[in-house]
């Protein structure tokens, strides 16, 4: 975890100032935090603020909100299937402090479960500065775990407490950012977008609650929720894993949770966190986003169990905590769209979402996230009025009036459309269009009436096209 690529991606330091507190940093042999604020690029207060903000380093077993047995299991799965032996090798993979690990192997000595197995050598076989000890597993210790494993074989990062995590969830909210005019407009400088639009858009993004976003397609819905998605700056804390009662439950996924880049941002001058200071059971990332469309079923809205490995995996909606979660071409699901309305009744009335173990155990989730409904369907043949009441924002995207469609075709091409009915994405297909035309044709790039005829004809379909080439109806 680097403090500098999280001050980046907060928006409180450039790269460059970054660099030059690094620089300073080595000069005067201090820490980084300390260079910033020598460096006046942040006030004390400021760098306090965002270290705060850093989930703080467990001090004692009972600090890690996890049953110490718990814990034990997880070291001793990583001993005997990960082949595990130093107190460095477990540290760096279940990311519990050092002080941490060594308690647990000197309890597993006393209970004679593992036994030290002599000094760890370098490369040469040599002893170094820093060499550690061995452990291995008793038979004692190897029946245990295989006990554990039938139980549950996962085996990584270790789990926060549930309670630690709706309390982070409460802490890192959507509604702590605020989003003005000026950062709306920056956000949507690339598209042209009528300026009403962007006056309604703004409050309902800093609602933090839902919106409806409907009108014909092909006018921006979608290009529009991306947008939102990535307008927020704030970093939020993802954790690994979590444990309910006994049962581990997976959250961080890198396929979903953009974890801070360091080599992206603060490279070698990231200034490097403690590892005893700073907990790294949680993945410092910017705000998620999922996108879901036809394929939502209300099933991926539940808890995913496997029966092989023995542990759950959140749903999609989980994963979006603290960020945004749109449902495209809302309607257009294998589900009734009444049935997955009902599904977020809960969680958007309460603010809470309640999701259930296979052991019949059900517990609360604090449901933080602005989820966002995209479809090109009238909403009252989606939704009754009762519902519509629970989304306080509802935007339309109308076809564009032939101005704003005249600007959005003059970045791409000098041309006029037709009398069909106009879209926002109608300029940028027609211009594609001709370039392939003009690439199929080995010809340098232009506009000619054979080949916007020939865009023309694949954006609009005639009610006689089939009789063209002899094809049949």
């Amino acid at each position: 975890m680097q403090l500098g690529d999280i001050l980046v991606a907060k928006g409180l330091v450039s790269k460059e100032h970054l660099a030059h507190a690094a620089n300073y940093q080595q000069e005067a042999g201090i820490r980084l935090s300390e260079s910033l604020v020598a460096c006046q690029i942040l006030t004390e207060e400021q760098m306090a603020e965002a270290i705060a903000e850093i989930p703080a380093a467990p001090t004692s077993m009972t600090d890690t909100g996890i049953d110490p047995l718990f814990l034990l299991q997880l070291m001793f799965k990583g001993i005997y299937a990960e082949n595990l032996e130093t107190p460095s090798q477990i540290t760096e993979a279940t990311k519990l402090p050092s002080s941490t690990v060594n308690a647990l192997l000197k309890d597993a000595v006393d209970r004679k479960l593992a036994e030290a197995a002599g000094q760890a050598g370098n490369v040469d076989g040599s002893m170094g500065a820093l060499a550690e000890m061995r452990y291995t597993l008793t038979q004692a210790g190897r029946d245990w775990t295989v006990e554990c494993m039938e139980q549950s074989a996962y085996f990584g990062p270790a789990p926060v407490s549930l309670e630690a995590y709706q309390d982070r969830i409460k802490r890192q909210k959507i509604t702590n950012e605020w989003v003005n005019r000026p950062l709306l407009e920056e956000a949507f400088e690339d598209l042209v977008i009528p300026e009403r639009f962007l006056s309604r858009l703004g409050p309902a993004i800093n609602s933090g609650t839902a919106i409806l976003i409907y009108g014909p397609a092909g006018n921006g819905k979608t290009t529009i929720a991306e947008i939102v998605g990535e307008i927020f700056e704030n970093v939020v804390y993802i954790p690994h894993c979590i444990e309910i009662d006994g049962q581990i439950m997976k959250v961080f996924d890198p396929v979903v949770h953009r974890e801070i880049d360091v080599q992206g941002l603060g490279g070698e001058g990231g200034g490097a966190l403690r590892r005893e200071r700073y907990d790294n059971r949680w993945v410092p990332c910017y705000r998620p986003m999922v996108i879901t469309g036809g394929e939502l079923t209300l099933e991926m809205l539940d808890l995913k169990f496997n029966s092989i490995a023995k542990f759950y995996e959140a749903p999609m909606h989980i994963k979006a905590l603290n960020g945004t979660f749109l449902i495209d071409d809302f309607g257009r699901q294998r589900v009734k769209p009444e049935e997955i309305l009902n599904r977020w009744i809960v969680p958007l009335n309460s603010r809470v979402d309640y999701l259930a173990l296979h052991t019949g155990k059900s517990f609360e989730i604090p449901f933080d996230e602005l989820v966002i409904f995209s479809t090109n369907l009238h909403p009252n043949d989606l939704m009754d009025p009762a519902f519509q009441r629970r989304i306080a924002y509802k935007l339309e995207t109308v076809e564009p009036p032939e101005d704003l469609f005249r600007k959005v075709f003059q970045g791409m091409a000098a041309i006029r459309a037709n009398e069909a009915p106009l879209a926002y994405f109608q300029p940028k297909f027609i211009v594609e269009q001709v370039l392939a035309s003009c690439k199929f044709e080995g010809v340098e790039p232009s506009f000619t009436a054979d080949n916007i005829e020939d865009a023309l004809a694949n954006l609009f379909i005639k009610e006689a096209e089939s009789q063209m080439f002899g094809v049949a109806r």
